[in-house]
This record gives structure tokens, C-alpha cells and sequence, in this order.
């Protein structure tokens, strides 16, 4: 499987919240969050990983550049003014074939990615599986509608009755999705669930993949938070 990391966002809150580092390098247990990432992936099969920073973050890309890994890696340094013109960044430097794509402040457990991506691996009858997750500790979830056999069938801004799933910000995809993207980026669409919604528009099969508890890094309040579900102290 191949890998890819949006980490090109301003991590803004965090700074107006006074934590002094970059969020990449925001440490859970000692370890930046993109050290463990980048690591998590490299046990989890990684046959490349692809990253993406933006141009301000000098002291982000000196550990990136510092890091010695024994599979292709692929750094781009570029300011973007979304995470769907990051993905679509990366998409022109990572290898074809399948990948799985999250961006840098999505927290879940190794086994739990571990479990996703076997089950990606063993599908060969869809074209992206789609991690999502019951629990909603968002301030504006994308709501995930299935059917019985969790066949997504469309994407929300709001809640509906029966809902049971946000999108957890992970995306294991197959090479059809670039080509979606490229088409939305053609097409002057924005925001990474606009493109998610056209990969459904567009007839592609996307499963998805239910897991416990994921959480993203926003506030300062969240980094014991992820700590803690890390620790399985949640």
C-alpha cells in the first residue's frame, strides 16, 4: 500500500492556543505526530510514503528531510489554499495503484488502521473503502450514508434519521479516484467531502469501514485527549 499525508494546513488554533510547535510536531507520547504516522505506516506495509507541507513550515520539513527510510519517500513543500488542492498535489508525485490518504492530525490506533487497510488489500470489488467512525467529536462532521451491506451511497453536511457515521479523514482509494479528482480540480470543485460526493456521483464503489473512535488534533485541549486514546485510557 501506498501512503500519502496532507500536512500543509497553518495549524492556526493551535498557535492562538499557545502551543509553540508546528502541528506536525506536536508530540503524542514523545513522538511527533508525523514521526508516528510516517512509522505506523512503515508496519503497515508501506510501499511508499508521499507528504505534503507547506512553505512556511521550514522546521517541519528539516525533520521530514532528516528522517533516513528504507522506502521511497516523496516530499512536496507547497502552500494550497485546501486539503483537496494538497491531495490533488500529492497525487501528481505518489505511485499509481492504491493508496491511503489522512491528514496529519487524524488520530486513531495502529491496529485499528492495521485491521482497514488488510481489509482494503483483500477487496477486490470496490474502488475506495472509506474509514468512518460513531463517534462524533467534530465541529462540522461529514456525515456518511450506507446501505445494509455499507455500500456509501451519498455524503452529508447534517445529520438524518438513521444516521450512524462520520467520515473518519481516512481514505484508502484505487487510481479511479485520481481521476475524479482531476475532474473536480478541472471542474473549479473545492473541499475534500465536494470530492468525495463526486466519487459517488461518478459510479465508483466505495465501501465503508467502521471503526470505534478517531479523533483529529484541533484544539490544544485535544493533544491529552489523543494521548490518553492512544494509552487506551479513553
Amino acid at each position: 500500500m501506498n501512503y500519502a499525508i496532507i500536512a500543509a494546513g497553518e495549524g492556526s488554533r493551535l498557535a492562538q492556543e499557545g502551543v509553540a510547535k508546528p502541528k506536525p510536531l506536536v508530540e503524542l507520547n514523545g513522538e511527533p505526530m508525523i514521526g508516528r504516522l510516517i512509522n505506523i505506516f512503515r508496519r503497515c506495509n508501506a510501499e511508499s510514503i508521499s507528504i505534503i507541507v507547506n512553505e512556511q513550515m521550514t522546521e517541519v520539513r528539516q525533520y521530514l528531510e532528516s528522517l533516513d527510510l528504507d522506502i521511497p519517500f516523496r516530499l512536496v513543500v507547497k502552500s494550497t489554499p485546501s486539503s483537496m488542492h494538497s491531495f490533488y498535489e500529492l497525487s501528481r508525485v505518489m505511485p499509481s495503484g492504491r493508496f491511503c490518504l489522512t491528514t496529519v492530525d487524524t488520530i486513531f490506533r495502529e491496529d485499528d488502521l492495521r485491521h482497514y487497510i488488510e481489509a482494503m488489500e483483500a477487496a477486490s470489488d470496490c474502488d475506495g473503502m472509506m474509514a468512518v467512525t460513531p463517534y462524533v467529536d467534530d465541529e462540522k462532521p461529514l456525515w456518511v450514508e450506507t446501505d445494509e451491506a455499507l455500500n456509501i451511497v451519498n455524503f452529508r453536511d447534517q445529520s438524518f434519521d438513521g444516521a450512524k457515521y462520520i467520515s473518519g479523514g481516512v481514505y484508502a482509494l484505487s487510481d479511479k479516484a485520481v481521476e475524479v479528482l482531476e475532474r473536480c480540480m478541472a471542474n473549479g470543485v473545492s473541499r475534500m467531502r465536494n470530492f468525495q460526493r463526486a466519487l459517488v456521483a461518478d459510479g465508483l464503489k466505495l465501501k465503508a469501514y467502521p471503526i470505534a473512535k478517531i479523533l483529529d488534533v484541533d484544539h490544544a485541549s485535544d493533544i491529552e485527549k489523543a494521548i490518553n486514546f492512544i494509552n487506551g485510557n479513553d
